[in-house]
């Protein structure tokens, strides 16, 4: 059973590749690689939001830009240190855009004349590394429980910008340096099936408010096929702030307090030897302080 989940680790590496880029699916599973094994994964992601959550309420359009879109292309990577070690690296480019009309970009010039106003920003954005490594394991009945912790960095790799004013609504990233503990639980029947449930702290550096995070995870492991649904939750510090708060002209926007619950789904089916293709869906559902985005994605990987 345990050379199966071996191999099924594989499958469930590819999908995490495939996690939008505000980062509301963790990078880290419930899997190990196994020593010298691993996976190489290339993703694209296409995400768009017109209705902003903001405190108590929802607003339809999003301020300047009415509507944005973020294209993203990640590269993800996993290898097996030993048995019970494991690294995960991820590095994502990105590409945001407003959709603002041609008015109120002209309206928006008047009022701050000399203002550098773009409509897009792009650049790579936050380099991120994890250590895993399983704590305990045991079998109940035919079920395989792991107990696993996880602590990772993520820092910007890139000099993108985000500064005071409401274009930096469409920046790429918050520019601070977070530093996350995880505890991760799984249980693992044998016909594949596994539950996966996580939870910890992100310190953030700067203005950038901490955040509570968690994630729990269904899903069925096979040789032919990886599937899995999921539920993401952040829930920012108080320390922050919130877009309606002060004027929003003159806010900053990696003060604020993000939280969110995002619903997702990841697929992936190998087509050739070490290679296999994945896919996945999300949806913010409820928030504070951003978009009530959808996002696609897809790519390829390599497993070793």
């Amino acid at each position: 059973m345990q050379q199966f989940y071996r191999f099924s680790l594989l499958l469930a590496v590819a999908t995490l590749a495939t996690a939008p880029t505000a980062g509301a699916q963790s990078l880290v599973s419930g899997f190990m690689s196994g020593k010298g094994n691993g996976s190489v994964v290339v993703s694209g992601t296409t995400e768009k939001y017109q209705k902003v959550f903001i405190p108590a309420r929802k607003i339809d359009t999003v301020p300047l830009f009415r509507r944005v879109q973020i294209n993203s292309l990640n590269l993800f990577g996993t290898y097996g240190i030993t048995d019970k070690i494991e690294v995960v690296v991820s590095l994502p480019y990105i590409h945001s855009e407003g959709q603002a009309d041609s008015t109120v970009i002209e309206d928006y010039r008047a009022r701050k004349p000399g203002k550098d106003y773009t409509n897009t920003r792009s650049g790579l954005q936050d380099a991120s590394v994890y250590l895993k490594f399983k704590t305990y394991s045991l079998e109940a009945g035919e079920n395989i429980v792991d107990l696993l912790g996880a602590i990772g960095i993520s820092t910007p790799a890139s000099n993108y910008e985000n500064k005071t004013g409401e274009e930096y609504i469409i920046a790429i990233g918050n520019r601070a340096t977070k530093l996350t503990a995880l505890g991760i639980a799984q249980v693992k029947t044998p016909s594949g099936v596994f539950f996966t449930g996580q939870a910890g702290y992100s310190l953030r550096s700067g203005l950038v408010p901490n955040a509570f995070v968690a994630e729990t995870k269904l899903g069925y492991a096979g040789r032919k096929l990886y599937a899995d649904a999921y539920v993401a939750f952040q829930e920012s510090s108080r320390s922050g702030t919130d877009i309606v708060q002060g004027g929003f002209t003159d806010f900053y926007f990696p003060a604020t307090r993000v939280n969110y619950t995002r619903l997702g789904m990841s697929l992936y089916r190998p087509v050739a030897k070490g290679l296999g293709i994945v896919a996945g869906a999300s949806v913010y559902v409820a928030g504070r302080n951003l978009g009530q985005s959808k996002a696609f994605s897809g790519g390829l990987s390599y497993n070793f």
